[in-house]
């Protein structure tokens, strides 16, 4: 068996073994040194492959597909920096629990550390940020070798799926010639190394026992649900918050705040009423459950450091430490749609509570002062971007998020309703680089695509772009512009006028209709609402990249803010030392 023979045969055991084990997305940045796996990639028929030309955004592209689909993308490249610009999406996949196998070609070890071009150290390049690193063999022919690099593959795979889900690195290091065999075609009949099956985490029948005892002793709880995309999720949790009655405070990333159900146990203006900080003695539970990563909500994470002698039950089926409050009392493993279907299954009786009729009246209260409020504004204004996208989203949306004030926004302004829109975020990490590669990444698989994101979020990851032209992908962008960093407007150090502008401000002043038209998009800059409305309109009903900017001013923003947070302080005053009822 000549070189090619080897190479061909290595390579074709192991991308087999991707697909049995579920891997049916590649994306590929073109490189020289990537050539094998790349051509073997291509000539596999139950494999889809991307090409994206800029590693940074390619990864960032996988990222977004692999939430999209809640299945393992693999994404390769080529040796030297190339597989540095990983490292950014491969942060936030850790960190927000997105599997993802990366593939990096390398130089043969002989070529390592004397100065031969395109050569970095990929040895663990991405230190603790992946699951699990492999430095795969040179390719050769030998029986153990072929069961190393298949078993390998398998492994890889279900690593980066097992909960927590995360990426996982496979280096490559290839000798030259680099072009493997192709005729006849190298994947023939096979069949897969080694099983794997993977189960959910449960507690045992007394542990189940003793936790719904506990929440039954306890009338006055809430249940908090952060950053959660699990399917059956939803309704396990809304059945267990009527047979407690307890409110869950939702985050718009827990995808309960759309859908068809009623939604009356869901508060969705807890930012709002926990603003100022007044009455949390009213408002403060005798147990908090919690679900997901934290909420997005800075009033609700200050609310929960102040409830010190309070349960705080968190539960995570990735066997993680979600605690950045530092308040868990009880970590629970396990599944959390088993655990909510076991707690239900116990409770003897559907409880009525005084203490959730005060949250939803509170709820209702603060909404339609929030949206009478932002309706009112007829300027271009943030929040009502957020308020009229809700109305105007076709039904089985995708919205996905920027970071920083969109978020914010959304969490502000995007209410219950019944149009099962799925709301995404980068919040793994919180940062604002890779937002729309993530986006058009999840767009493949999105049959209708938005993405609200910030001005300089947006300057970030113009590239991103490329991705949506060269696969004519659909996706309509709304581009908040209030030309530079809103969200520090909002921080203490917006209270010092010196300097503020050119550190946090920063203004870009840039006209993104030239950019967005040469990616081949459709692009308009909306003066008004009624603009606004025709434009999501025909953007629903036009296929292809469309970019729709809403210019908005940040000082004129945080006065809008303020005026509604006041408006909700006071009817909050009016409500608590009143009858309330609790």
């Amino acid at each position: 068996m000549n070189d090619q023979e080897k190479l061909t045969t290595y390579l074709a055991d192991f991308i087999q073994e991707l697909v049995f084990n579920g891997v049916k997305d590649v994306v590929i940045s073109p490189g020289s040194r990537s050539t094998p796996l790349a051509m073997m990639i291509a000539e596999h028929p139950e494999l889809t492959y991307h090409i994206n030309i800029d590693e940074r955004s390619a990864a960032f592209f996988a990222l977004g597909m692999a939430k999209q689909t809640r299945k393992p993308v693999a994404l390769l490249c080529t040796s030297g920096t190339a597989a540095a610009n990983y490292y950014p999406a491969i942060v936030e996949a850790k960190i927000s629990r997105v599997p993802l196998v990366v593939l990096t070609a390398d130089r043969p070890h002989e070529l390592r550390d004397i100065g031969a071009p395109q050569t970095i150290d990929q040895i663990n390049l991405y230190g603790k940020h992946v699951k699990w690193f492999v430095e795969m063999s040179i390719p050769d022919e030998n029986e153990e070798l072929h069961y190393f690099v298949r078993t390998t593959a398998a492994r890889a795979v279900n690593i980066s799926t097992q909960a927590p889900a995360g990426p996982v690195h496979l280096n490559f290091p290839f000798r030259e010639p680099l072009i493997p065999r192709l005729d006849p075609s190298p994947f023939g009949e096979a069949k897969q190394a080694v099983k794997s099956t993977q189960g959910k985490l449960s507690l045992s029948n007394g542990e189940m026992e003793r936790i719904c005892m506990e929440l039954e002793t306890h009338p006055k709880g809430l249940i908090l649900c952060g950053v959660l995309d699990e399917p059956g999720f939803k309704q396990a949790v809304l059945t267990l918050s009527n047979q407690l009655g307890y409110p869950i405070l939702a985050d718009p990333l827990s995808q309960l705040r759309s859908g068809l159900h009623s939604g009356d146990t869901i508060i969705d203006n807890y930012d709002s009423i926990l603003k100022d900080g007044k009455h949390e003695e009213k408002l403060s539970p005798e147990v908090v459950l919690r679900f997901g990563a934290m909420p997005v909500s800075k009033p609700l994470t200050l609310f929960l450091k102040k409830l010190k002698n309070v349960e705080h039950i968190i539960v995570d089926s990735g066997s993680g430490w979600r605690d950045p409050v530092k308040m868990g009392t009880q970590m629970v493993h396990m599944d959390e749609v088993l655990f909510c279907e076991g707690i239900s299954s116990l409770i003897k009786q559907e409880r009525t509570s005084k203490w959730l009729e005060m949250w939803q009246t509170l709820n209702d209260k603060t909404r339609q002062i929030v949206t009478q409020t932002i309706e009112d504004v007829q300027e271009l204004d943030e929040g009502r971007v957020v308020l009229e996208l809700t109305k105007l989203l076709p039904n089985d949306s995708t919205l996905f998020v920027g970071n920083s004030m969109p978020i914010r926004d959304v969490d502000s302004f995007f209410h219950t309703n019944q149009k099962n829109i799925r709301i995404m975020a980068n919040r793994g990490a919180n940062g604002i680089d890779g937002v729309v590669s993530s986006a058009v990444g999840a767009s493949v698989y999105a049959e209708n695509m938005f993405l609200i994101i910030g001005d300089l979020s947006f300057f970030h990851d113009l590239n991103g772009l490329l991705a949506a032209k060269m696969h004519h992908l659909n996706i309509t962008i709304i581009v908040i512009n209030n030309n530079g960093g809103g969200i520090f407007s909002f921080l203490p150090q917006a209270g010092s006028s010196k300097n503020f502008e050119n550190l946090f401000g920063t203004p870009i002043d840039i006209e993104f209709e030239y950019a967005v038209k040469m990616y081949g998009g459709n692009y308009k800059k909306v003066a008004n609402w009624d603009e606004f409305q025709t434009s999501i309109t025909r953007a629903v009903e036009t296929s292809g990249l469309n970019v729709i900017e809403v210019p908005t001013n940040r000082e004129t923003n945080v006065q809008i803010h303020r005026k509604m947070w006041n408006r909700v302080s006071q009817e909050k005053d009016q409500f608590l030392t009143g009858d309330s009822g609790c």
